[in-house]
């Protein structure tokens, strides 16, 4: 990763209180406007969880809803990093509901409705929370909108609650171009961009409206649905098919160039370059439907989404490359040069279409199945290529472990929330790798593929990859996986006895 830029002092904010009733009228339960859902006598309504209660990020997360989709505005103009902004939340009661929260950090909220009537609303002091007071009970299995003006600004790039004290966040979540912008939102700051329920667990689908100056091109995840101009502005929508969680979205606007084609039955692909990079980029882009076919063949399954493609964006990424839904994310210079440099992070994030994205994680101690499935077919793809010889590389990867699992921790146990990105990725390769050589090649991809479909468009954990490979395989490798996966040293590599973990180096 390369160094993040530095930290602008935070913004002072301002907490937002709006009354839209009177205490007598909040007491009230009466009937509603049309399609508006009361809680029902006998089913008393409180307060939804304010937390998933993620290990690694406890504050995220909250109860009492499961959001269905997703419908944000932007409104981006050059010269200032300020959007008007809006989103519209639809989602349906898990609980009989008298209050609930959303995760928010963004500049200002403005209104909230609730089923069309203004509602009372407040922001916590840390900036994190939005909590949301119905005028109604909202009743247990019944759906509700919440409308929700507010501003965002792209300078406010502030770390997550609980980060080490350092001058500057890791990595930031707005990432600004001298023309435009797009987002990168692991692993939880996706609510910057839009009050959601920002975890894993609770997947939606999503619709993006943006309003630039129409020389501009506005990019997003799913499908183009639509252009529309007036004036000097044009207004572009981009909507996804499949639910995905909030942290693998993208959405941006800039120079761009788009490039189309078609992948493995028919699949449309559709890439956006900087368009002063597109010539230097399409070879590299029109590798895509070859890199899908070969994971296609080696796990058995067709690509998840609806699309896919990739964003070349100019004047780098972060220093990382980001498996945004449907349209994985580069610095636009990672998408020109020789194929053997470049092509494996690219099979790495379209990988990550499958586990990551389909089948997402169920929380951020085992985000290992997706960095480590990711790393892992990576891996083979370079041996396939001929790029890379599979035990050498294997036992380089087990001789770096013991320094890897001293950085960031048990790869199920992270150090740091930024340990789950990057943590998981060496011990997960040499688990699968080990596996395989247990099982053998049909055995262990009858359990890849298993685990897949029965995950896909859900989310799972270390539990349920260890019940699918015994139930696969017939055998016991409950013990197998968690030493990899939870185990302070390195365990044997299955199948070479020989080779030997170093002492991890000593912490100061």
């Amino acid at each position: 990763m390369s160094p993040a830029p530095t930290h602008r002092a935070r913004r002072r904010r301002t907490v937002l209180m709006a009354m839209a009733a009177s205490t007598a009228a909040m007491a009230t339960v009466a009937a509603g406007p049309p399609g508006w859902a009361g809680a029902p006598a006998g089913d008393p309504a409180s307060p939804g969880a304010r937390s998933a209660g993620d290990r690694l990020v406890p504050y995220p997360g909250n109860g009492g809803y499961d959001v269905r989709s997703y419908d944000v505005g932007y409104t981006y103009r050059p010269g200032t990093t300020l959007m008007d902004s809006s989103v519209r939340i639809r989602a349906t009661a898990t609980q009989a509901l008298s209050r609930f929260s959303l995760d928010a950090a963004v500049d200002e909220i403005k209104t909230v409705t609730v089923q069309g009537e203004p509602v009372r609303f407040a922001v916590d002091k840390a900036g994190e929370k939005l909590d949301i007071t119905p005028r109604r009970a909202l009743g247990k299995g019944r759906p509700f909108d919440v409308n929700i003006a507010y501003r965002v600004d792209r300078n406010d790039n502030r770390t997550r609650p609980g980060d080490p004290t350092s001058p500057a966040p890791r990595l930031t979540p707005w990432v600004n171009k001298k023309v435009g912008f797009v987002v990168f939102g692991q692993p939880d700051r996706a609510h910057m961009f839009f009050p959601a329920n920002d975890y894993p667990t609770d997947k939606a689908r999503f619709t993006f409206r943006l309003t630039a100056p129409k020389d501009l091109q506005a990019v997003g995840i799913g499908t183009l649905r639509s252009r529309t101009t007036s004036g000097d502005d044009a207004t572009t929508v981009f909507s996804t098919a499949d639910e995905i969680s909030t942290q693998v979205v993208q959405v941006g606007v800039g120079h761009y160039k788009e490039i189309r084609g078609r992948g493995p039955h028919g699949l449309p692909l559709r890439s956006y370059v900087d368009t002063d990079a597109y010539e230097a980029a399409k070879p590299l882009v029109d590798r895509i439907p070859d890199q899908l076919s070969w994971f296609e063949k080696e796990l058995g399954r067709p690509f998840p989404l609806e699309t896919y493609g990739v964003l070349g964006v100019p004047e780098g990424y972060l220093g990382v490359a980001f498996e945004s839904a449907t349209l994985s994310t580069f610095a636009v210079e990672n998408l020109q040069g020789p194929a053997e440099q470049l092509e494996p992070t690219m099979v790495h994030e379209m990988v990550h279409q499958y586990f990551g994205d389909a089948l997402a994680v169920s929380n951020w101690d085992t985000n290992w199945i997706s960095e480590g499935h990711a790393d892992y077919y990576q891996l083979l793809y370079t041996v396939d290529q001929g790029w890379r010889d599979l035990a050498t590389v294997l036992k380089a990867r087990y001789e770096f472990d013991p320094e890897s699992r001293a950085a960031s921790g048990p790869p199920n146990r992270p150090k740091e929330a930024i340990d789950a990105l990057v943590g998981g990725n060496n011990a997960g390769v040499l688990m699968l790798a080990g596996l395989r050589h247990q099982v053998g090649d049909a055995t262990f991809k009858k359990i890849e593929r298993t685990f897949f479909d029965r995950y896909r468009g859900r989310n799972a954990d270390t539990r349920d990859y260890i019940a699918v490979a015994n139930e696969i395989s017939g055998r016991d490798f409950t013990a197998y996986v968690n030493g990899w996966l939870y185990d302070e040293k390195t365990p044997p590599m299955a199948g070479h006895p020989d080779w030997v973990a170093p002492e991890p180096p000593k912490s100061s």
